[in-house]
């Protein structure tokens, strides 16, 4: 059973920072490729950043490219983003999701994607002063 469980969700002010923590168990995370979601109400859920299993490639959507950061640590079964610079417009639930590394070919692939193993529970992020 793949069990994924966001934390590191807060508020803070515009042009802060946050690292959200996708801690993860029940599968090895060599095999699987990671990705950082978000949704807000109304909308729908859109692919934020995706990693390769091999970390050898990323993806990151325009909207926060140049601003967040995604990494994996597979030894510690956990994958991070780390969210610089935040703006209001980031305000959402954060999700992170795995998928095997034969589902997708490329990290774009998983970030346009809904199909996934397996999904987090969801995290808050709320930019605001």
């Amino acid at each position: 059973q793949l069990q994924l469980v966001e934390s590191g969700g807060g508020l803070v002010q515009p042009g802060g920072s946050l690292r959200l923590s996708c801690a993860t168990s029940g599968f090895i995370l060599d095999y699987y490729a990671i990705g950082w979601f978000r949704q807000t109400p109304g909308k729908e859920r859109e692919g934020v950043s995706c990693i390769s299993s091999t970390d050898s490639s990323t993806y990151y959507a325009d909207s926060v490219k140049g601003r967040f950061t995604i990494s994996r640590d597979n030894a510690k079964n956990t994958v991070y983003l780390q969210m610089n610079s935040l703006k209001p417009e980031d305000t959402a639930v954060y999700y992170c999701a795995a998928a095997s590394r034969y589902r997708y070919t490329t990290p774009q692939a998983m970030c346009v994607a809904k199909q996934m193993s397996s999904w987090g529970q969801g995290t808050q992020v709320t930019v605001s002063s």
